[in-house]
């Protein structure tokens, strides 16, 4: 054993029962108030895509400008734009929200590397949180779809969270679109391949998400989503 890991459990151990409960007591109340104030802040956004997809693209690439075209066209048509409010895909896509005048969303997340606030957030729709769960909450609760464009742990983490709150009737079902099929395509192969022929998931769990290649295609899908539907978004 190193002298750090034995230095840790000593620290554990010195640690009551009474003071780790004092401590969740604490950490619970930190929770609501993040829960709290995103209620707060975002219950009149109106209609709002939420966009995903690598934080580690730059400026320069063309990844960036399709996030911002994506962004662009869904706002045009009437949907505010919520992202991490992070760089790459999200500030891409904050940028083109900004383009159109539309509401720019940006929940940003404490981490100790690649997350910093992009310059295209609306200031007075900036949130700052602490813990993922509750920025997930917020991601889904006020978004009527979601845009995956090609990303990392993140992104696949906010696609299944979505997909299986979806499968399970836990939310009502919204559009779910992942941009680039070159991308997505060894992912859709293998959930075809493994996942449904060993029945761990349906058939019908592959029509929850679309994949498109165009970023009008983007925007025909949800819109067509609502009108085959006949819903329209939280106008």
């Amino acid at each position: 054993m190193s002298e750090i890991q034995g230095e840790n459990r000593k620290i554990h151990k010195a640690k009551s029962w009474t003071t780790i409960q004092a401590e969740s007591s604490w950490r619970m109340f930190k929770i609501i108030s993040e829960f709290v104030e995103g209620f707060e802040r975002m219950k009149d956004i109106g209609p709002c895509i939420s966009i995903f997809g690598s934080a580690r693209i730059k400026p320069d690439s063309e990844e960036y400008k399709t996030a911002t075209k994506v962004a662009n066209l869904l706002a045009e048509e009437g949907y505010g734009i919520i992202t991490g409010g992070g760089p790459g895909v999200m500030e891409a896509a904050n940028l083109g929200a900004r383009l159109a005048e539309a509401p720019s969303v940006g929940l940003n997340i404490d981490l100790p590397h690649e997350q910093h606030l992009n310059p295209y957030v609306d200031p007075d729709k900036i949130l700052q949180f602490r813990y993922f769960f509750v920025r997930k909450v917020i991601f889904l609760k006020y978004a009527q779809g979601i845009v995956c464009l090609p990303g990392g742990f993140g992104t696949m983490d906010e696609l299944f969270e979505t997909l299986t709150l979806i499968q399970t009737r836990k939310i009502e079902r919204i559009p779910v679109v992942l941009f680039d099929s070159d991308y997505w395509c060894g992912l859709v192969d293998w959930l075809k391949a493994r996942m449904m022929k060993e029945s761990k998931i349906s058939p019908d769990d592959l029509e929850l998400f679309t994949v498109v290649d165009k970023a009008e295609d983007v925007v025909s899908y949800i819109n067509d989503f609502y009108a085959r539907a006949q819903l329209r978004p939280n106008f």
